[in-house]
């Protein structure tokens, strides 16, 4: 039954058979709402600029285009970049299990690992390139890859690329590529940043907004646990004995997250690391694992925030309160994905309340607090507004006062 749904459902787009085939076989039965409004301007070769909160579907909005638009050629005539090799080897992944039927070659580069077994899997002349934008840059230098058949360019993540600095070598990626060209632009938020790429690169687009806010998923039952700084192991602990599923820790910084991690496998916790510090396979066995359920938990610096494609994360833990609105957008939107719940939890010292209270106005509202012992707080009642200007207040003048 689920199959002939999602064949049915998809069929809207008026794919091929092939492609149809592939998407009834992963699972997916129904469009998301940023899928159902970004996939038919893309099909009709429409730029595009889509926003939505994470969790939503994004990779399935640029790569159901794009496959459909590739079936019967060769070559390569796709580009994808992203901000991290993480969220590059998952949108490759999408790419293969979506063009299986149509026997379309993906290949994703990314820095941190050698070089040369990249070179080689150009050799295979891939129709989808994921990339991120330093080790393309490399490879253009090398003249190991030329862009000049490209139809489709897709920039993933695009706001957390601008934080990250590689605005520079995305323009000198948008100069090696041909002027008549489709361009896409997917990113959870649209920061001000971005506005002049899209005023230069991009044709008229089609602009597609679901949600776009400063906010997380809205099914995530997030809370604050406020305590000393000591305190915070204590805390994690009773979160890691109250929950059974899977759990996600962020923390600010890798020797935190390596730290952390340590000390929950010398405790018995079936925990791995991921950080920038740990090598491409460490990294990849640590994704593996916790998608397999091999490890429980993961504790991660923010360069997991976004690329984590792993399903049913039960609770997400902010061992640090993140350093921006974005992040902790970004850091609660790994649990709580699609139609699932999810818990997130962020764990606060007395230094970090100005950077709560900055979270709290972005996203427009404040997030229940509790004790370590699990005690409510209440929020202080704002004050009363002031008495309109030259009307005495009731009570005893100032005068009045002074003769009592």
């Amino acid at each position: 039954m689920h199959r002939n749904l999602a064949q049915s459902a998809f069929q809207i787009f008026d794919l091929p058979a092939t492609l149809l085939k592939d998407i009834n076989r992963i699972g997916w039965i129904q469009p998301t709402t940023i899928q159902e409004q970004s996939i038919p301007p893309a099909i009709e070769g429409r730029d595009v600029i889509a926003g939505a909160q994470t969790g939503t579907g994004k990779t399935g909005c640029f790569a159901i285009p794009i496959l459909r638009r590739l079936a019967g050629g060769r070559g390569l005539r796709a580009l994808v970049l992203a901000p991290t090799r993480e969220l590059a080897v998952q949108i490759q992944s999408t790419f293969e299990e979506l063009g299986r039927e149509s026997k379309l070659v993906t290949v994703a580069v990314y820095g941190g690992v050698s070089i040369e077994p990249q070179l080689e899997a150009m050799r295979r002349h891939p129709d989808v390139l994921v990339a991120t934008p330093g080790r393309l840059i490399d490879l253009l230098q090398r003249h190991a890859v030329s862009l000049k058949t490209l139809k489709v360019l897709v920039l993933d993540e695009a706001d957390r690329m601008l934080d990250m600095g590689f605005m520079p070598q995305i323009r000198r990626i948008f100069a090696s590529c041909p002027r008549e060209r489709q361009t896409m632009l997917f990113s959870a938020t649209i920061p001000q940043g971005l506005e002049r790429l899209v005023y230069d690169q991009l044709h008229n687009p089609v602009k597609v907004s679901i949600g776009l806010r400063t906010a997380p998923a809205d099914r995530a039952d997030q809370r604050v646990v406020m305590c000393d700084n000591f305190l915070k192991q204590q805390v994690l602990l009773q979160i890691l004995a109250d929950e059974d599923g899977t759990v996600l820790v962020f923390t600010r910084t890798r020797i935190r997250a390596e730290r952390l991690g340590r000390t929950l496998r010398t405790m018995g916790y079936h925990a791995a690391r991921l950080h920038s510090s740990r090598t491409q396979a460490q990294r990849e066995s640590a994704l593996d694992g916790f998608r397999s359920g091999r490890y429980r938990i993961l504790v991660a610096t923010d360069i997991a925030a976004r690329g984590i494609d792993v399903a049913n994360i039960a609770h997400v833990v902010n061992f640090d309160v993140p350093q921006c609105a974005d992040d902790y957008v970004h850091r609660v939107g790994r649990t709580a994905r699609a139609e699932a719940s999810g818990k997130a939890t962020t764990i606060i010292s007395p230094f970090e309340i100005d950077d709560l209270k900055t979270i709290e106005k972005a996203i427009g509202r404040p997030i229940a607090k509790f004790q370590a012992d699990g005690t409510p707080i209440e929020e202080p009642k704002p004050a009363p507004p002031p008495p309109p200007f030259g009307r005495r207040p009731k009570g005893l003048s100032a005068r009045e006062r002074m003769r009592r």
